[in-house]
């Protein structure tokens, strides 16, 4: 029976951009093949899944040739299959839309663009809707 090391697979199945990246990422715990966790050395055979957690979401996939030489991306269908569940990608558009709220540090001052943006999510969309000016009550009480 085939066989691959997972850091090589995850590189040449193009879930990783290098095999270095990939071996990080199971040193760190990111990675599962079947539910427990992997290391770099750990063979994988066609059949096996493996979950790449890159937060906010955890990818799931499933070995169809285990391979250790990177293949051109027309043929990575033919290595893997992709079985994600549909949550995960809503959890990423969740965080695209809402990414601007949790800045890195040391990232700078919020463009003007960033200001708007944020000020109009946090900003409830009824409060343009006021028929009334403040400013009248406070006369009114005097």
């Amino acid at each position: 029976m085939q066989e691959a090391r997972i850091d090589k697979w995850m590189w040449a199945a193009r879930i990783f951009k290098t095999r270095t990246v990939a071996a990080e990422a199971c040193k760190k715990g990111r990675i599962n093949l079947n539910g427990a966790q992997a290391k770099p050395a750990r063979m994988v055979k066609a059949g096996d899944i493996i979950q790449v957690r890159k937060p906010p979401v955890t990818y799931s996939f499933k070995v169809l040739q285990p391979i250790e030489k990177r293949v051109g991306a027309k043929l990575v269908p033919e290595i893997m299959e992709n079985i994600t569940t549909p949550d995960q990608y809503e959890l990423l558009e969740m965080s695209k839309i809402s990414g601007f709220v949790n800045r890195a540090k040391g990232t700078g001052r919020p463009t003007k663009k960033d200001r708007r943006d944020l000020e109009e999510f946090f900003m409830p969309e009824y409060t343009d809707d006021f028929d009334f000016d403040f400013n009248d009550m406070e006369e009114n009480k005097e």
